[in-house]
């Protein structure tokens, strides 16, 4: 487990568990705001940006193809989708089981088919050919080895020499730990949300970056941690693990 992150100002960043994140959730919702929707907001909207600074420093195309499950990282992703349909970029959704959406990400996805943005099956997976993979399926709520639609994603995301995004991280990683109880997702790059937790490493996620999601610094006093914004000038940061 990773105590802490440096970014390269080195600003020292406090890495999280998953109960601290709960609680800094919670107190967020609960006490001072934001709320989860404005939470998803900034999430997506923020891993869009990233997204498209990638896209033009690597000079790809406009392809991307954005897995999501049915919770609060799935939400993320739909919403980072209708940001690049904004931008004029070509974003595609496959969804692990629409039916069982949870309410904030499925109003994300409601205005995304309203926006005319694209949604596929995994079955058609194939026949897509996008410039950058984008895995917002599990976050920081596993607690078993992925099964069903959510492997069968993670096994066509590993199996594809294609640049891929972990949004907050790898589906399969457990948020703590960082062990994996089963199939991971192994991208180049995980966008961690609001502060970076425990199990992240650069083995596991490749390039780590810090993305803000709006949260005031009161809600991380509340919660007991030790917190300076790294987000003086920039919406997102490099950070490295502090050994």
């Amino acid at each position: 487990m990773i105590k802490k992150f440096l970014t390269k100002d080195g600003l020292t960043v406090p890495a999280v568990t998953k109960e601290q994140m709960i609680e800094v959730d919670r107190i967020a919702v609960e006490e001072t705001g934001p709320n989860l929707y404005q939470m998803m907001e900034n999430a997506g909207r923020n891993l869009a940006l990233i997204v498209s600074d990638l896209i033009k420093e690597k000079s790809l195309g406009k392809k991307v193809l954005i897995f999501a499950d049915t919770g609060g990282n799935g939400g993320g992703g739909i919403c980072a989708a209708r940001h690049l349909l904004n931008h004029g970029y070509e974003p595609i959704v496959i969804l692990s089981n629409e039916e069982k959406m949870q309410d904030i990400p499925a109003d994300q996805l409601g205005i995304f088919r309203k926006a005319g943005g694209q949604i596929i099956p995994i079955e058609k997976a194939n026949d897509i050919n996008p410039d950058i993979i984008v895995d917002a399926i599990i976050g920081y709520s596993l607690i078993s080895a992925p099964r069903g639609k959510v492997l069968e994603m993670i096994n066509y995301i590993n199996k594809n020499n294609i640049l891929t995004i972990s949004l907050d991280i790898p589906t399969g990683v457990l948020a703590t730990s960082g062990e994996n109880p089963g199939e991971f997702v192994k991208p180049d790059k995980t966008i961690t949300l609001a502060l970076p937790k425990m199990g992240l490493s650069p083995e596991k996620c490749g390039e780590i970056i810090l993305a803000d999601i709006g949260i005031p610094s009161t809600v991380f006093e509340k919660a007991g941690i030790n917190y300076s914004s790294p987000f003086s000038s920039t919406f997102y940061v490099n950070i490295e693990p502090a050994f």
